[in-house]
């Protein structure tokens, strides 16, 4: 999860009929209606940032709010510039204003404004963008050995790798998960209140089965000061992992393998479902494995399995026929082995006018480098 430093409020949280006053009631119901601690926490960012554009125009109330601010808010978000000079992506704008949108319906709701200014905002249509980047089979190998497996912090970071690569979970589902969520009978991990606070069963694979209990046996005892942490992997201090010590940690060994491509932990998540959906799974397996409420959010993956899609190019597109750049096919060219006579006859009557139409296993050596290792990132 992004950690968002909690700025104060602007404006008295005391008036009952203040902006302020309102939202710490909204989140508070939000928390009593047992949303996710991580969507009540966005939600007070994203609907802080209104409130501090209100307050610069002096706007405290919430009935001075009209639907015409509400339009200006809109267009400040989209001309608005990030720090790097970039503009917010058409999908950050429409949660930002689908929060602000929430908040007000439920203001009328409760009976707290005569009219909603929010009713009839339109939100932006949003792009409907493919995984910009998953690995190769050989990618991930050539990532999973870089890890330094003579050091405790490289067998626990290896056991990371093969839990996201295995199970496809989100980076907070995997530093979430506790002892007593791995079911080493079955193959399976419980993933407790991820995305939705929903929970599900996920299975494992026999390979990040093996380096889980290698890390559980020999590195994790090394590591633990409290004898009650619940919590499968920890820092060499004994603490929970956080979620940008590990995406360094990732983006480092992706370098360190020569991978350029975008991403860390969610490029293990995109890869899984994109290997799997090209080996032939169905597509509502991928849906339950990644924890996905809409099948349309699973369904973007079946259309970067390129190479399905390639496979079946090559075999039914005439262009195959030409074996040279600029070289027009020559009369023993076919379709398919063995049916040169074949298409030879279709092909005459056409012209008549016929209707011719690295498992490797946690015994595995390797030999440590001179590198600094990457997993320094996690103490």
């Amino acid at each position: 999860m992004r950690r968002y430093t909690r700025r104060p409020l602007p404006g008295d949280p005391t008036d009952p009929a203040g902006l302020t006053g309102l939202l710490e009631r909204y989140l508070l119901w939000m928390a009593t209606h047992h949303y996710a601690q991580g969507t009540v926490l966005v939600r007070r960012v994203t609907l802080g940032k209104f409130l501090r554009w209100c307050h610069e125009r002096s706007v405290t109330q919430a009935r001075e709010v009209t639907r015409e601010m509400v339009e200006r808010y809109q267009r400040h978000l989209f001309y608005y510039r990030k720090r790097n000079g970039d503009p917010l992506t058409v999908t950050s704008q429409a949660h930002w204003l689908t929060a602000l949108r929430s908040w007000f319906a439920w203001m009328r709701r409760e009976r707290l404004l005569d009219e909603d200014p929010a009713s009839l905002m339109q939100l932006p249509r949003e792009e409907h963008r493919l995984p910009r980047h998953a690995l190769s089979e050989r990618e991930v190998e050539a990532v999973l050995a870089q890890p330094q497996l003579s050091r405790p912090c490289g067998v626990r970071d290896r056991a990371i790798l093969e839990t996201l690569y295995s199970t496809g979970l989100r980076r907070e589902e995997a530093l979430g998960l506790h002892l007593g969520d791995l079911d080493r009978e079955r193959g399976t991990v419980l993933v407790r209140r991820g995305k939705g606070n929903k929970d599900r069963f996920v299975p494992i694979g026999p390979r990040a089965l093996a380096w889980l209990e290698k890390y559980l046996a020999e590195v994790r005892p090394r590591f633990l000061v409290e004898a009650n942490t619940p919590t499968i992997f920890l820092t060499r201090t004994g603490r929970r992992i956080r979620a940008d010590q590990l995406s360094a940690t990732v983006r480092q060994y992706l370098e360190k393998a020569g991978i350029a491509k975008q991403g860390a932990c969610h490029l293990f998540r995109h890869t899984a479902a994109t290997l799997m959906l090209e080996g032939g799974a169905d597509v509502r397996y991928i849906q339950a494995m990644l924890g996905h409420v809409s099948l349309a959010t699973t369904q973007i993956y079946t259309h970067v399995t390129i190479a399905k899609l390639r496979e079946v190019h090559e075999k039914t597109h005439p262009g195959r026929l030409y074996r040279e750049p600029g070289k027009a096919p020559q009369p023993g060219d076919s379709r398919a082995e063995g049916q040169g006579s074949d298409n030879q006859d279709a092909g005459s009557q056409h012209a008549d006018g016929g209707s011719g139409h690295s498992d490797r296993g946690p015994a595995g050596d390797h030999e440590p480098d001179d590198d600094q290792d990457a997993s320094a990132c996690l103490a």
